[in-house]
């Protein structure tokens, strides 16, 4: 069980290498903003596994505020690309 979960790991850890590959050479803006969003997807997966493999549940907290950031981001990056003010 606990081999398999390596596994898993690397798998995602391999999956954020082409995340930042779409980060950066994306052709559009929105190509990146989704790259942007999968990464804090598959790092909020590798904190789990983490979590499992380690036994310290306190890094699922570490998850849980990256992906509201990575939200709150997204929200923002979005509302700046279409033109309107972020108080609005």
């Amino acid at each position: 069980m606990n081999q398999l979960l390596y596994y898993f790991l690397y798998a995602q850890i391999a999956l954020c290498f082409f995340c930042l590959y779409r980060i950066i050479r994306g052709p559009t803006i929105a190509d990146r903003m989704v790259g942007i969003d999968i990464f804090g997807i598959l790092v909020v997966g590798i904190c789990a596994i983490i979590a499992v493999i380690t036994d310290r549940m306190f890094i699922i907290d570490i998850g849980i505020a990256w992906i509201i950031l990575s939200f709150i981001g997204t929200l923002t990056l979005a509302k700046y690309l279409k033109g309107r003010n972020l108080n609005e």
